[in-house]
């Protein structure tokens, strides 16, 4: 039996949640991560400065707040944005947080960390 993770309806996610999740930087860089790739890009593809277990952490918090998909792929475990569904609950927020995140990055970081 394929192991399963848990997912908000897109109807249950919650602004505060969102705004939460959005709040830390490792999560902002995760989400640009996946906005600039493809869809179902495993969590060891990302080179986040948290170690493996606080990645997991960072990678459940944006999938309960409804912002991120997770499924299971052998043992590894695939990430894709919910980008339709949060943009339908909060229009132009996910999008311009990631544009304001890759603007940051450009200018060498100094927004980004703050």
């Amino acid at each position: 039996m394929a192991r399963e993770l848990t997912h908000p309806a897109a109807a249950d996610v919650s602004l505060d949640a969102v705004l939460a999740a959005l709040a830390d930087p490792v999560r902002r860089t995760i989400l640009a991560q996946l906005a600039r790739g493809h869809d179902d890009q495993a969590c060891i593809a990302f080179e986040l400065p948290v170690s493996k277990s606080t990645s997991t952490h960072h990678f459940r918090v944006l999938r309960e707040a409804g912002l991120i998909t997770q499924r299971y792929e052998g043992t590894a475990i695939l990430n894709a944005l919910r980008t339709d569904d949060v943009e339908a609950r909060f229009p132009g927020l996910v999008s311009s947080v990631i544009e304001a995140e890759r603007r940051a990055r450009s200018d060498g970081g100094a927004s980004a960390a703050r």
